[in-house]
C-alpha cells in the first residue's frame, strides 16, 4: 500500500468559514467525538508498547518523547506532569522538542527539517539502549523525528512511533508503531486538532498506565504526588483520612512529618 497522508487531506467543510458559530462549534465537536474511537482500535499496539516501557524503567532505563511542533509539545507536556503526579524523578520520562526549548512557546523554523538534531539532542541527555525513545509526528514524515528513530534502532535503542497517518516512514524505524487515523481535520491540514487531541490520549493512556504498573498508585489515588501547592496538600489530607480512618489534624502533622501521602501511610501502618 502507497503512504498516503490523510491528516492533509480536505476536509469536506468547504464552507465552514460561513457558518454560524454555534454551527462550526457543532461541527468541530462532531468530529472530536470520533477521536476516542480511533483511538481504542490501537489499545492493542498501545500495551506492547507499555510493556516494553515497564520493563525498561524497571531496569533503571528512561522513557523519551520526541516530536516537533504540537507533538512536541504535547510530549513535553506529558513528561512534565509524571514527576508532581507520581512522585518520580524529573529525569525518568524525557521530552524533546524540535528547535529547543524556546519551540515550546514559539515556533522555530525548519527545525523539524533537521535529519541530525534529533539524534545530537537524545545523545546530549544520555540515551542508550537501557531507554525507550517514542517519535511523536502527525504525519509520519517530520524528519527531526523519524532521523532520530533510525540512529536509535542503530544503537539498539527501543523506538515506538504515534502518528496519524498509514504506512507513514516514522513507522520503518519503530519496533512498536502505533497508527492512530483520525482522518481530516475540519481545517485541512491542522493536525493540532483531530491528531493533537488522540496524540495526548495516548500520551495519558501510555504514561498513566505506566506509572500505575511501576507501583506509583495506591487504588486509584496518586499516593507519591508532590505536595506543591495548598490544593494538593488538602487533597493529601483526605486521603489520609480515608485511607487510615484519622482526623484532618493528625493527617496534616503526617504529611508535614513525612512529606508525601505515601510515606505519611508506610510510617503510619509500620510504626
Amino acid at each position: 500500500m502507497s503512504f498516503q497522508k490523510t491528516t492533509e487531506q480536505d476536509s469536506g467543510y468547504q464552507d465552514i468559514d460561513q457558518l454560524p458559530i454555534i454551527e462550526v462549534l457543532s461541527t468541530i465537536n462532531k468530529e472530536d467525538k470520533t477521536v476516542a474511537d480511533s483511538v481504542a482500535k490501537v489499545l492493542p499496539a498501545i500495551e506492547k508498547l507499555v510493556l516494553a516501557i515497564v520493563k525498561r524503567l524497571k531496569k533503571k532505563g528512561r522513557l523519551f518523547y520526541i516530536g516537533a511542533g504540537t507533538s512536541g509539545r504535547l510530549g513535553i507536556v506529558d513528561a512534565s506532569e509524571c514527576p508532581p503526579t507520581f512522585g518520580v524523578d524529573h529525569g525518568l520520562v524525557v521530552g524533546l522538542i524540535a528547535g529547543g526549548d524556546k519551540a515550546i512557546r514559539k515556533a522555530v523554523e525548519f527545525a523539524e527539517d533537521s535529519q541530525t538534531q534529533g539524534w545530537k539532542d537524545l545523545v546530549a541527555h544520555g540515551v542508550s539502549n537501557k531507554d525507550v525513545v517514542i517519535g511523536i509526528a502527525a504525519s509520519g514524515t517530520t524528519p527531526y523525528v523519524v532521523h532520530a528513530l533510525e540512529n536509535c534502532q542503530a544503537n539498539n535503542i527501543i523506538t515506538a512511533c504515534i502518528t496519524c497517518n498509514e504506512n507513514s516512514p516514522v513507522t520503518k524505524y519503530a519496533d512498536h508503531p502505533i497508527e492512530v487515523i483520525v482522518g481530516p481535520e475540519v481545517l485541512s491540514g491542522s493536525t493540532r486538532m483531530k491528531a493533537g487531541t488522540a496524540q495526548k490520549m495516548i500520551l495519558n493512556l501510555i504514561s498513566t498506565t505506566v506509572m500505575i504498573k511501576l507501583g506509583r498508585v495506591k487504588g486509584n489515588k496518586m499516593t507519591f504526588m508532590q505536595l506543591s501547592n495548598s490544593k494538593l496538600i488538602d487533597r493529601g489530607v483526605q486521603m489520609l483520612c480515608g485511607q487510615l480512618n484519622i482526623p484532618p489534624k493528625k493527617a496534616q502533622e503526617l504529611l508535614e512529618k513525612y512529606k508525601s501521602v505515601h510515606s505519611a501511610i508506610e510510617h503510619y501502618q509500620n510504626p
